[in-house]
């Protein structure tokens, strides 16, 4: 995978206000997360609520549950997991979040985080007071539409988890996990068949409902059938569309 930008220094010599500002139109995820075909006048409205860009360093929780929601976080570098707490206070993955989307979400019901937030590496966001987003919704009805748009998203990924973790088989999971990341990536430019899984195998078994075990038995097996080459986290998908089969189910992985 093209590796990902590094984030720029804390100061730039001479670097004014303006330019240190976050602004969505000359930001490189600014088409993932926010809507076409606004004009210059409505983005520069939108650029004026954008609160500050907040580093978070690897390990680093974004929010935690049970925490006031003021803010929504637009990705705009790196890489995050969500997960709950379950009866047992055992951690439960939710979901793994990249540049481009946004995290926050579960609390606007509630005003209250659902769920916590966890930087898997440096990463960096664009904070957006939730406040000032609602004002500017009722006036921007395109903004509105793409906004309500990401929350249905939200709610068919969900659901996709759901019937992932309750009609699969464990290698049809793992195999929906690296098709569903492929696609991700190259959404965002990247290579769809060289990545690097920023998330720990612990983590990933998590999420899928199989042990770290499991994970790694799968990987040693995907690499023999010859659909992966594995180096530590470095994944090269050497078969994607019998990836796809699998998770499709009209084709098994003996």
């Amino acid at each position: 995978m093209t590796k990902m930008h590094e984030l720029p220094s804390l100061t730039l010599p001479g670097a004014t206000i303006e330019i240190l500002k976050a602004r969505c139109s000359t930001c490189s995820m600014h088409q993932l997360c926010l809507p076409m075909g606004l004009d210059m006048g409505d983005m520069d409205r939108l650029d004026k609520i954008i609160g500050r860009r907040r580093r978070v360093q690897k390990g680093e929780n974004l929010f935690r549950i049970g925490e006031p929601f003021t803010n929504l976080y637009a990705i705009r570098l790196g890489h995050f997991k969500t997960y709950q707490i379950n009866a047992n206070g055992e951690e439960q993955v939710t979901g793994f979040q990249m540049g481009g989307e946004l995290l926050g979400m579960d609390a606007i019901s509630t005003d209250k985080h659902y769920c916590s937030a966890l930087a898997l590496e440096d990463s960096e966001v664009c904070e957006i007071p939730f406040s000032s987003l609602e004002r500017l919704l009722v006036d921007m009805p395109t903004l509105l539409r793409h906004f309500h748009r990401m929350m249905s998203q939200e709610i068919t990924r969900e659901q996709s988890v759901m019937l992932l973790l309750g009609n699969m088989q464990a290698t049809q999971r793992f195999a929906a996990f690296l098709v569903n990341l492929a696609s991700r990536y190259e959404v965002r430019g990247y290579s769809s068949t060289a990545f690097q899984l920023r998330m720990s195998r612990e983590d990933i078994g998590n999420y899928l409902g199989l042990t770290i075990e499991s994970i790694s038995r799968l990987l040693n097996k995907f690499k023999k059938q010859g659909l992966l080459k594995v180096s530590n986290r470095e994944i090269e998908v050497l078969d994607l569309p019998r990836l796809k089969a699998i998770t499709a189910g009209t084709e098994t992985c003996a």
